[in-house]
């Protein structure tokens, strides 16, 4: 999912009261996002994210 309020992609979690749980793609903390506006990630997007979180990994001691 898309969340252009952060600008990120993440991976839908659950509902919390009015939010929608994002976490990031790769792992990480999850964020409070606006169901009303998040929608599917496009395939750009997600693999933006994926290269992220890929080289997020490969730097990590």
């Amino acid at each position: 999912m898309y969340d252009p309020r952060t600008s990120k992609v993440g991976e839908y979690q659950d509902r919390a009261g009015p939010y929608a749980m994002l976490r990031p793609v790769g792992g990480g903390r999850e964020w409070e996002a606006d169901p009303d506006r998040i929608r599917p990630a496009s395939p750009e997007e997600r693999l933006r994210a994926g290269v992220r979180a890929a080289n997020a990994r490969a730097v990590r001691p």
